[in-house]
């Protein structure tokens, strides 16, 4: 599921944008061939870019409910988020319980937002500069 695209190609190309023409044409005049400058000189430079949109694709994926509720027909292969719904239908109003398994359901998200949190924010911010 790739819902955000659009705004992740947005995103890359005003990455793209803050990376100077002149590496670019350095690279060119030592004989660098187009892949080769993708390569060896973009694609270290858009890392942080590219890890934002990895962990934005990572917890819209794991939060999506209603993709997996449309394709899959076994409940057993469904996600976390249905899972949720059902344990919200099963136990009614018990909020404890709930709560205790909305927590569970988030953890992973919250984990994985912690540990890569310097990444997802360089790359948002960065794309803000105009050079």
């Amino acid at each position: 599921y790739l819902g955000g695209a659009p705004f992740y190609i947005f995103l890359l190309r005003q990455f793209f944008l803050t990376i100077p023409r002149d590496l670019e044409d350095a690279a060119k005049i030592d004989g660098c061939s187009f892949f080769g400058i993708y390569w060896r000189i973009m694609l270290p430079l858009i890392k942080p870019a590219l890890a934002a949109i990895i962990i934005m694709q990572f917890m819209a994926s794991w939060n999506d409910f209603m993709g997996p509720l449309i394709y899959i027909t076994s409940p057993e292969k469904m996600n976390l988020a249905y899972a949720l719904q059902l344990f919200q239908t099963a136990h009614g109003s018990e909020w404890s319980l709930l709560m205790a398994a909305s927590t569970m359901v988030t953890l992973p998200v919250i984990l994985v937002f912690f540990f890569t949190q310097r990444y997802f924010i360089e790359g948002v911010t960065l794309t803000g500069l105009k050079g």
